[in-house]
Protein backbone atom coordinates (compact mmCIF):
# COMPACT_ATOMS: atom_id res chain seq x y z
CA UNK A 1 0.00 0.00 0.00
CA UNK A 2 1.27 3.50 -0.73
CA UNK A 3 2.51 5.82 1.98
CA UNK A 4 0.25 8.89 2.15
CA UNK A 5 1.75 12.15 3.39
CA UNK A 6 -0.74 15.05 3.57
CA UNK A 7 0.96 18.41 3.05
CA UNK A 8 0.35 20.71 6.00
CA UNK A 9 0.98 23.68 3.70
CA UNK A 10 -2.66 23.31 2.59
CA UNK A 11 -4.06 23.12 6.13
CA UNK A 12 -6.11 25.88 7.75
CA UNK A 13 -3.44 27.73 9.74
CA UNK A 14 -6.12 29.31 11.93
CA UNK A 15 -7.14 25.78 12.96
CA UNK A 16 -3.80 24.04 12.70
CA UNK A 17 -4.18 21.83 15.76
CA UNK A 18 -7.56 20.63 14.49
CA UNK A 19 -6.10 19.72 11.09
CA UNK A 20 -3.09 17.98 12.64
CA UNK A 21 -5.41 15.91 14.81
CA UNK A 22 -7.49 15.03 11.73
CA UNK A 23 -4.37 13.57 10.12
CA UNK A 24 -3.63 11.69 13.34
CA UNK A 25 -7.08 10.10 13.09
CA UNK A 26 -6.78 9.30 9.40
CA UNK A 27 -5.08 6.49 7.50
CA UNK A 28 -2.26 8.85 6.51
CA UNK A 29 1.27 7.68 7.32
CA UNK A 30 3.33 10.88 7.54
CA UNK A 31 2.98 14.63 7.87
CA UNK A 32 4.62 16.40 4.92
CA UNK A 33 6.05 19.73 6.05
CA UNK A 34 7.15 22.31 3.45
CA UNK A 35 9.67 24.88 4.70
CA UNK A 36 10.08 27.76 2.19
CA UNK A 37 12.37 30.77 2.52
CA UNK A 38 11.21 33.16 -0.23
CA UNK A 39 14.66 32.86 -1.86
CA UNK A 40 15.01 29.34 -3.23
CA UNK A 41 11.29 29.49 -4.02
CA UNK A 42 9.16 32.64 -4.37
CA UNK A 43 6.91 31.80 -1.43
CA UNK A 44 7.47 31.90 2.34
CA UNK A 45 5.60 29.19 4.23
CA UNK A 46 6.47 28.75 7.90
CA UNK A 47 9.52 28.08 10.02
CA UNK A 48 10.68 26.53 13.24
CA UNK A 49 8.04 27.83 15.71
CA UNK A 50 5.17 26.47 13.60
CA UNK A 51 6.95 23.16 13.09
CA UNK A 52 7.50 22.95 16.84
CA UNK A 53 3.77 23.51 17.37
CA UNK A 54 2.89 20.80 14.83
CA UNK A 55 5.33 18.37 16.42
CA UNK A 56 3.64 18.73 19.80
CA UNK A 57 0.40 17.32 18.42
CA UNK A 58 1.55 15.07 15.56
CA UNK A 59 1.44 11.34 16.26
CA UNK A 60 2.95 10.33 12.92
CA UNK A 61 6.44 10.89 11.46
CA UNK A 62 7.36 14.34 10.18
CA UNK A 63 8.54 14.35 6.56
CA UNK A 64 10.26 17.76 6.34
CA UNK A 65 10.96 19.19 2.88
CA UNK A 66 13.37 22.13 2.83
CA UNK A 67 12.86 24.49 -0.11
CA UNK A 68 15.58 26.82 1.11
CA UNK A 69 19.07 27.97 0.23
CA UNK A 70 21.98 26.68 2.31
CA UNK A 71 19.95 23.95 4.03
CA UNK A 72 23.02 22.58 5.84
CA UNK A 73 22.80 25.47 8.30
CA UNK A 74 19.61 24.06 9.79
CA UNK A 75 20.17 20.29 9.87
CA UNK A 76 20.66 20.09 13.63
CA UNK A 77 17.70 22.40 14.23
CA UNK A 78 15.28 20.20 12.32
CA UNK A 79 16.63 17.11 14.03
CA UNK A 80 15.84 18.71 17.39
CA UNK A 81 12.36 19.62 16.15
CA UNK A 82 11.60 15.97 15.49
CA UNK A 83 11.99 15.52 11.74
CA UNK A 84 12.05 11.81 10.83
CA UNK A 85 13.04 12.52 7.23
CA UNK A 86 14.82 15.68 6.09
CA UNK A 87 14.75 16.37 2.36
CA UNK A 88 17.02 18.92 0.71
CA UNK A 89 16.96 20.06 -2.89
CA UNK A 90 19.62 18.84 -5.30
CA UNK A 91 19.62 22.35 -6.76
CA UNK A 92 20.39 23.93 -3.36
CA UNK A 93 23.31 21.69 -2.31
CA UNK A 94 26.82 22.29 -3.62
CA UNK A 95 28.15 19.28 -1.71
CA UNK A 96 25.18 16.91 -1.74
CA UNK A 97 27.00 13.85 -0.41
CA UNK A 98 28.21 15.85 2.59
CA UNK A 99 24.69 17.19 3.16
CA UNK A 100 23.25 13.67 3.23
CA UNK A 101 25.94 12.46 5.63
CA UNK A 102 25.17 15.41 7.90
CA UNK A 103 21.45 14.57 7.93
CA UNK A 104 22.07 10.91 8.73
CA UNK A 105 24.60 11.71 11.45
CA UNK A 106 21.81 13.66 13.16
CA UNK A 107 19.56 10.60 13.26
CA UNK A 108 17.23 11.41 10.37
CA UNK A 109 16.48 9.73 7.06
CA UNK A 110 18.03 11.67 4.18
CA UNK A 111 15.94 12.83 1.23
CA UNK A 112 16.76 14.63 -2.01
CA UNK A 113 14.18 16.63 -3.98
CA UNK A 114 14.42 17.25 -7.72
CA UNK A 115 12.76 20.17 -9.48
CA UNK A 116 10.76 19.38 -12.64
CA UNK A 117 13.68 20.37 -14.92
CA UNK A 118 16.31 18.28 -13.10
CA UNK A 119 16.93 14.81 -14.63
CA UNK A 120 17.09 11.78 -12.37
CA UNK A 121 20.38 10.49 -13.83
CA UNK A 122 22.19 13.20 -11.86
CA UNK A 123 21.60 11.05 -8.77
CA UNK A 124 23.23 7.93 -10.22
CA UNK A 125 26.49 8.33 -8.26
CA UNK A 126 24.72 8.91 -4.95
CA UNK A 127 21.44 7.01 -5.12
CA UNK A 128 22.52 4.38 -2.56
CA UNK A 129 23.04 7.15 0.00
CA UNK A 130 19.51 8.50 -0.43
CA UNK A 131 16.59 7.17 1.62
CA UNK A 132 13.93 9.15 -0.27
CA UNK A 133 13.83 10.97 -3.59
CA UNK A 134 11.08 13.58 -3.81
CA UNK A 135 10.14 14.24 -7.42
CA UNK A 136 8.49 17.63 -7.75
CA UNK A 137 5.51 17.20 -10.06
CA UNK A 138 4.86 20.95 -9.98
CA UNK A 139 7.26 23.87 -9.76
CA UNK A 140 8.03 24.24 -6.04
CA UNK A 141 6.75 27.15 -4.02
CA UNK A 142 2.96 27.09 -4.18
CA UNK A 143 0.17 24.60 -3.61
CA UNK A 144 -2.71 23.99 -5.97
CA UNK A 145 -0.69 23.81 -9.20
CA UNK A 146 -1.40 21.55 -12.16
CA UNK A 147 0.40 18.21 -12.27
CA UNK A 148 3.26 17.99 -14.80
CA UNK A 149 2.65 14.94 -17.01
CA UNK A 150 6.36 14.29 -17.67
CA UNK A 151 6.57 13.14 -14.05
CA UNK A 152 5.47 9.62 -15.03
CA UNK A 153 8.58 9.21 -17.20
CA UNK A 154 10.79 10.50 -14.39
CA UNK A 155 9.29 8.01 -11.93
CA UNK A 156 9.98 5.13 -14.31
CA UNK A 157 13.55 6.31 -14.94
CA UNK A 158 14.20 6.71 -11.22
CA UNK A 159 12.73 3.30 -10.41
CA UNK A 160 14.99 1.74 -13.05
CA UNK A 161 18.04 3.44 -11.49
CA UNK A 162 17.07 2.23 -8.00
CA UNK A 163 16.60 -1.36 -9.16
CA UNK A 164 19.80 -1.43 -11.21
CA UNK A 165 21.93 -0.10 -8.34
CA UNK A 166 20.30 -2.21 -5.64
CA UNK A 167 19.37 0.93 -3.69
CA UNK A 168 16.57 0.91 -1.12
CA UNK A 169 15.43 4.44 -1.97
CA UNK A 170 11.74 5.37 -1.77
CA UNK A 171 10.15 7.52 -4.48
CA UNK A 172 7.92 10.37 -3.30
CA UNK A 173 5.70 12.50 -5.55
CA UNK A 174 4.95 16.06 -4.48
CA UNK A 175 2.53 18.32 -6.32
CA UNK A 176 -0.87 17.96 -7.92
CA UNK A 177 -1.45 14.43 -6.65
CA UNK A 178 -5.10 13.34 -6.70
CA UNK A 179 -7.32 10.33 -7.29
CA UNK A 180 -6.96 10.82 -11.04
CA UNK A 181 -3.21 10.24 -11.18
CA UNK A 182 -2.43 8.27 -8.00
CA UNK A 183 -2.80 4.84 -9.60
CA UNK A 184 -0.64 5.72 -12.61
CA UNK A 185 2.07 7.11 -10.32
CA UNK A 186 2.10 3.99 -8.17
CA UNK A 187 2.20 1.73 -11.23
CA UNK A 188 5.18 3.74 -12.52
CA UNK A 189 7.03 3.02 -9.28
CA UNK A 190 6.08 5.67 -6.72
CA UNK A 191 6.01 4.72 -3.02
CA UNK A 192 4.92 7.93 -1.28
CA UNK A 193 2.15 10.34 -2.35
CA UNK A 194 2.09 13.88 -1.01
CA UNK A 195 -1.32 15.55 -1.25
CA UNK A 196 -2.19 19.03 -0.07
CA UNK A 197 -5.21 20.85 -1.43
CA UNK A 198 -6.75 17.59 -2.61
CA UNK A 199 -6.93 16.47 1.02
CA UNK A 200 -7.48 19.63 3.04
CA UNK A 201 -9.94 21.32 0.67
CA UNK A 202 -12.10 18.21 0.43
CA UNK A 203 -15.45 17.93 2.17
CA UNK A 204 -14.26 14.73 3.84
CA UNK A 205 -10.44 14.74 4.13
CA UNK A 206 -10.37 11.40 5.99
CA UNK A 207 -12.23 9.68 3.16
CA UNK A 208 -9.95 11.22 0.54
CA UNK A 209 -6.92 9.90 2.44
CA UNK A 210 -8.53 6.47 2.73
CA UNK A 211 -9.17 6.43 -1.03
CA UNK A 212 -5.54 7.36 -1.80
CA UNK A 213 -4.37 4.67 0.61
CA UNK A 214 -6.20 1.99 -1.35
CA UNK A 215 -4.96 3.16 -4.77
CA UNK A 216 -2.78 0.63 -6.56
Amino acid sequence: MPIIAPSVLAADFANLQRDVERINESQADWFHIDIMDGVFVPNISFGMPVLEAIQKHAKKPLDVHLMIVDPDRYTETFAKLGAATLTVHYEACTHLHRSLQHIKSNGMRAGVALNPHTPVHLLSDIIREIDLVCLMSVNPGFGGQQFIEHTYEKVRALKKLIVETGAKTQIEIDGGVNSGNATALLQAGADVLVAGNFVFKAENPLQVIADLKTAH
